[in-house]
């Protein structure tokens, strides 16, 4: 979570008793550094994992991370349950608590904020480590203390995938050449020209933080796309397909957050557990013309999945890449590989 875009411009508040034990090490990072804006625990623990690097509390502080603990979270976790998402802040004790409510009031809201722009990468680069790679590398920062996170692994018959930025994951990257893809990483800001310079196969539309609706022109870039390859959205990707296919979106009073969520699968009834981060989501009273629901979240019957037979598209609202949790999702990275090989196979 430290180190997932997705949580930019976020406090994230920890529900779990203890945090901290497993520690730190760079081979988890999703990212070049941490995202969100402060971190709350019941309680900061000591690392006991022999995979640790340091500590928690020593990576917050060098971060600059406001963090804070010794507080109840149950309660205000139920706060948070009842009311919904809200504006928060975590202050020194001396300061007098009208100055702290005026600088939580004055925080913009999510609603209307643009964060993939912020979180994305400033300019194109290519990836080749799969998770396989990952692992290894974990093993060799725990005896020897160091991890390079990008090797020379392309191969030109390899189905080429460009991947739109807007807080991607490294282990979205990972899943992708685990399925024998070559990944090219483009700016949020990227012109479709230069993407078609790359000659992909399919586009990957990642994750991200903030309101789908406020990215600047990315409907109509990504509509440029339609019919021409293969596209896959996740999360953040998975509300911008929507609304450049014609659909809208919404805030959620509550979003979800963790790595348990059950989401029903048809026509087969399959049920997933799924990882969620997201705090909008696609609108059912406005869903694009030709789309076609495949997936609903059974706590609260939320569009997870979404499918567009028409653009060769497809989009889901959760994390199948799943790096801290279950991998029942994880097939979906097969099923764009094999979308992109009939579409090669057909032109």
């Amino acid at each position: 979570m430290l180190y997932d875009p997705s949580y930019w411009g976020q406090i994230v508040v920890m529900t779990a008793s203890h945090i901290g034990n497993t520690g730190v090490n760079r081979s988890d990072d999703e990212s070049s550094h941490p995202y969100l804006t402060g971190f709350a625990a019941r309680s900061f623990e000591g690392p006991s994992n022999w995979r640790a690097e340091r500590s928690l509390h020593s990576l917050l502080k060098e971060r600059g991370i406001p963090a804070i603990e010794a507080l109840d979270t149950r309660s205000l976790t139920i706060r948070l349950r009842n009311i919904g998402c809200m504006r928060g802040g975590i202050f020194p004790a001396d300061i007098p608590e009208n100055e702290a409510l005026s600088q939580v009031l004055a925080h913009p809201r999510m609603t209307g904020l643009d964060g993939a722009t912020r979180v994305s990468c400033r300019e194109v680069y290519d990836w080749g480590e799969g998770t396989t790679e990952r692992w290894l590398g974990s093993i060799k920062l725990g005896r020897e203390g160091r991890h390079s996170c990008r090797q020379e692994t392309e191969k030109e018959s390899a189905l080429r995938v460009a991947v739109w930025d807007y807080g991607v994951k490294r282990n979205i990257l990972r899943r992708l050449v685990d399925v024998g893809c070559r990944v090219r990483v483009f700016p949020a800001w990227a012109e479709p020209e230069e993407i078609e310079e790359f000659k992909p196969d399919g586009l990957l539309l990642s994750n991200g933080p903030g309101d789908p609706a406020a990215v600047p022109g990315v409907s109509e870039k990504i509509r440029y796309f339609f019919g021409k390859l293969p596209i896959f959205g996740i999360c953040l990707g998975h509300q911008l397909l929507a609304l450049a296919a014609g659909g809208r979106t919404y805030k959620m009073k509550f979003g979800h957050r963790g790595i348990n969520h059950p989401v029903g699968e048809s026509p087969e009834s399959r049920v997933l557990v799924t990882v969620h981060n997201h705090g909008f989501a696609v609108s059912d009273d406005h869903l694009p013309d030709g789309a076609q629901v495949t997936l609903r979240s059974l706590n609260d019957g939320t569009i997870e999945g979404l499918d567009y037979p028409d653009l060769n598209a497809f989009s889901v609202q959760f994390h199948p890449e799943a790096s801290p949790g279950p991998h029942d999702a994880a097939d979906f990275f097969t099923l764009f590989r094999q979308r992109m090989e009939r579409h090669a196979g057909a032109s």
